[in-house]
């Protein structure tokens, strides 16, 4: 079988923070946000070809709600928001869904594209992060598209983010209007990625949208 016989997926997985601080107006802004991501990737036939979507809840302890899914399979999960932070559970799960999901190239066949990692907290970790995150970067650091984590509200740590991840959004406001902004954000920018896929196969990169005046990026130098 040719390698044209085969559709490249451009992985894209979504880390939300449902911990205690959300509950409210603020987790059922980031289950509308979740529900117009995916209407509007059904919208767009370049996404429905190529994008395919997780969702990764962290509170008292990580779970993956949704695994790995085309757009016409994904279902919005129902979030609820209670307990702690538990964000180094959420990291390791993720590497963990990497290995069980992710298709690496093989001979034939070209494996997935770099996969899209977007996520979202209001507060510090609760959990032992550090070993996961250095775990994450020693095993998977050079093989995603991009990792953005947004930071909200007025008790998020953006330095441990900045550990994370160079791509280090802060937005102070957690209206359900700016929590809105912020998945249109990432619902255009997978969009334009995805539509770029044909004109720049060999890249992985986020081609990222402008940011709405309520987020800013707070950018690290290091790694």
């Amino acid at each position: 079988m040719n390698t044209e016989d085969f559709i490249r997926r451009r992985p894209v997985y979504l880390l939300l923070d449902t911990s205690g601080s959300m509950r409210g107006a603020p987790i059922q802004a980031v289950q509308q946000g979740v529900t117009m991501i995916h209407q509007e990737l059904m919208n767009n036939p370049h996404a429905i070809e190529t994008v395919y979507l997780s969702v990764i809840t962290f509170a008292d302890n990580a779970q993956q709600i949704v695994r790995l899914c085309s757009v016409e399979e994904f279902k919005p999960p129902t979030l609820r928001a209670e307990g702690s932070t538990a964000l180094g559970a959420a990291i390791t799960l993720l590497g963990q869904a990497f290995e069980r999901e992710l298709i690496p190239n093989s001979e034939g066949r070209k494996g997935d594209y770099r996969p899209l990692i977007f996520l979202l907290t209001d507060g510090a970790p609760t959990d032992d992060w550090r070993p996961p995150i250095t775990n994450f970067k020693a095993q998977r650091g050079s093989k995603i598209g991009a990792f953005v984590a947004l930071g909200c509200g007025t008790n998020v740590n953006t330095a441990i983010l900045k550990e994370i991840t160079n791509d280090v959004l802060y937005m102070k406001d957690t209206s359900p209007d700016a929590l809105k902004q912020f998945f249109r954000w990432v619902s255009s920018s997978i969009q334009k990625t995805s539509q770029r896929i044909e004109a720049r196969p060999d890249e992985g990169a986020l081609e990222a949208m402008p940011l709405p005046p309520v987020m800013k990026w707070d950018r690290s130098t290091t790694s």
